[in-house]
């Protein structure tokens, strides 16, 4: 194999292996440290660059960075014979952790521009991505004006997520922070065309009008018993600006994904004594995450699978039930998934209401098909991923609309993208040249066995996020169920981080091919062995290295020959290398990735500026060193 080059802004970023997995590259290291300090509202600050919404999404993330999170591959499945310990940090409960217990940080957020520089944008939609691209795009002086046909922003944040996972207040809060930017909200105000609105001399137009439609069920008795079966993103909006108050006592659920677990807890606090939700597929193949179905479950919701539905049954338009036929999963040679009848008689179930979330999809009747933009099979737009430039080179689409229901940080990815490529295009410069991101490593040494972060590895497991009481929760639709983290379950969940920004870097030329590092590795990462193809190498390794998604670093070849080769994927990033090494080869470096965002440092004529410090950050000297230990919980709740 060749040595590896670690100055390739992807190699270690790949290693920070949460932030490589959020979709916002959010340097979830970092912000975990300050929190861990106690230091939340430049924890907070951390997030907002990158994320933008840190209380909305410590509460609603589909958490990406959670499945990547070594934590959870390094620990010993049932170390104390009281269940499986191995899990992720509670990375998503941190973020709400910085949010909850922040100063007030209006200070520290960019100021309105003072002048405007002539360019005037319009967002469409009023959603996490339209508000990304306000939120970049003002401070630098662009005219944003924002249309939505709801008065206040927020999009589905607002309209579709339930007031028991996200309060109002927290969404008022941190949309307001985009609008005090001078940015200009129309709500109240339908885009009925886009030709008109472009008929308006606006110089860029974003659209992140989201995925509104849901998918319909044509079956027998649909028809008949509209009156009692509703759409459940429309169902959920009506919730949500109190035109529905109640439902029936019977409550039938139709799909397998967060909107559905949505739908059916909150018809449990509307009324519904019998609430139940019907799948068509397995369990494990159901899109919720596994956190949304554990909590519906938790609230005596029982989630029936293999369920394809055949029919509405009713009396003269009255609802009385659905009819099911039962099914079974198979997977062929590709993976691929077909649902094959059982044989067995189909099941019936009453209800008085049915809520169909079986899918979301875009609508665009707003968007004449005569002005160029072009749409695939699929009735989405067609828009380059990298730049989300459509084929009209001033509108640029993000969110769902661009692509199809996802969820909040990837619209807040493609805001910042979009963002860059508004201000490449207005600036003159070619959208295909994306800029690069900042870069840096800081050696960690205090001293001989002293570093700048805390290396000691916690053997806590995962932390329970505590509830409401269930009795009171369901009795109120808008009083949030979780609690989050006081500030010392957040110290403890934090105290869980490897600090994989923390990198072990390696200088062959200090070696002495003594060992040692290798011998004091707690994973046998570290082997010191003759050179080979990679398949090879992996094999020979003190440890095996299985997981090929995860790279080698593997050094210039050694005095005696062999190679340094240490496996990224379950390296505890404890520093034990670089205390035991008696040359210094080894070093902790922290390494921080920043992507570079509109401004003049995404422009060829700009130069970047310096990396940023959370705003608010003490100068070096005046640090206080991280995860100074409080005195211990007299409980601590583990999940």
């Amino acid at each position: 194999m060749k040595p590896t080059d670690i100055s390739v802004p992807d190699y270690f970023h790949k290693v920070v292996d949460c932030q490589w997995a959020c979709p916002a590259h959010t340097p979830v290291p970092e912000y975990i440290r300050l929190i861990a300090a106690g230091r939340y509202s430049e924890a907070y600050m951390v997030n907002w660059v990158s994320n933008v919404f840190p209380g909305i999404l410590g509460r609603t993330c589909d958490r990406p960075c959670e499945p990547a999170c070594r934590r959870g591959r390094v620990e010993d499945e049932t170390p104390d014979g009281h269940g499986e310990r191995k899990a992720p940090v509670a990375i998503c409960r941190l973020k709400r952790v910085a949010a909850d217990y922040k100063e007030d940080i209006r200070h520290l957020l960019p100021p309105p521009a003072a002048q405007k520089n002539g360019r005037r944008i319009a967002c469409v939609g009023a959603g996490p991505a339209s508000l990304t691209v306000a939120r970049d795009l003002a401070p630098l002086g662009y005219e944003v004006v924002i249309y939505d046909g709801d008065a206040l922003a927020g999009g589905m944040m607002r309209t579709q997520i339930p007031k028991f996972r996200l309060p109002e207040e927290v969404i008022d809060e941190e949309t307001g922070y985009v609008l005090d930017l001078g940015v200009e909200l129309r709500g109240g105000q339908y885009v009925s065309s886009l030709k008109n609105l472009l008929s308006e001399g606006y110089d860029a137009i974003f659209v992140g009008s989201g995925a509104p439609r849901g998918h319909d069920l044509d079956i027998p008795g649909r028809k008949e018993a509209a009156k009692s079966i509703h759409l459940g993103i429309d169902w959920l909006a009506s919730v949500a600006f109190g035109h529905t108050t109640s439902i029936g006592k019977r409550v039938i659920v139709l799909g397998g994904g967060n909107t559905a677990m949505d739908c059916c807890r909150s018809s449990r606090r509307l009324g519904g004594e019998d609430v139940k939700v019907i799948v068509r597929s397995g369990f494990e193949q159901m899109k919720a995450s596994p956190w949304e179905k554990e909590d519906a479950m938790h609230e005596g919701i029982p989630i029936l699978n293999n369920l394809v539905p055949k029919a509405f049954t009713h009396i003269g338009g009255r609802l009385t039930g659905a009819t099911f036929e039962k099914v079974r999963v198979e997977f062929d040679d590709k993976g691929r998934r077909s649902l094959v009848p059982t044989g067995e008689p189909d099941a019936h179930f009453d209800c008085d209401e049915v809520l169909v979330a079986v899918g979301q999809d875009n609508s665009f009747p707003w968007i004449e098909r005569d002005i160029g933009i072009e749409f695939d099979k699929w009735g989405l737009p067609k828009v380059n991923e990298e730049t989300m430039q459509s084929t009209v080179p001033n509108v640029f689409f993000g969110g769902d609309a661009a692509f199809g229901p996802k969820n909040i940080i990837w619209a807040v990815a493609h805001g910042h993208q979009a963002a860059v490529s508004i201000d490449r295009m207005l600036n003159g410069e070619d959208l295909a040249e994306r800029p690069a991101p900042q870069t840096s490593l800081v050696s960690q040494k205090m001293g001989i066995h002293q570093w700048m972060y805390d290396n000691a590895i916690s053997a806590d497991r995962r932390l329970r996020v505590p509830l409401r009481d269930l009795n009171a929760a369901l009795k109120n639709i808008k009083i949030e169920v979780e609690l989050g983290f006081d500030p010392q379950l957040a110290f403890q969940e934090a105290q869980r981080c490897l600090n994989c920004d923390v990198q072990t870097v390696f200088a062959p030329k200090l070696c002495i091919e003594c060992d040692a590092c290798m011998d004091i590795c707690p994973m046998d990462s570290i082997s010191f062995t003759l050179n080979g193809d990679e398949e090879d190498l992996r094999q020979r390794l003190s440890a095996p290295a299985l997981d090929a998604s995860q790279d080698l670093y593997v050094s210039d070849a050694l005095k005696t020959g062999r190679v340094m080769v240490k496996d990224e994927d379950v390296c505890l990033h404890c520093g034990l290398c670089a205390e035991r090494c008696p040359t210094g080869a080894w070093d902790m470096q922290k390494f921080l990735f920043a992507s570079t965002y509109a401004g003049p440092g995404c422009r060829n004529a700009g130069s970047p500026p310096p990396l940023p410090e959370p705003a608010g950050t003490p100068s070096p000297e005046k640090r206080p060193r991280a995860r100074q230990k409080p005195a211990p919980a007299p409980d601590q709740q583990t999940a």
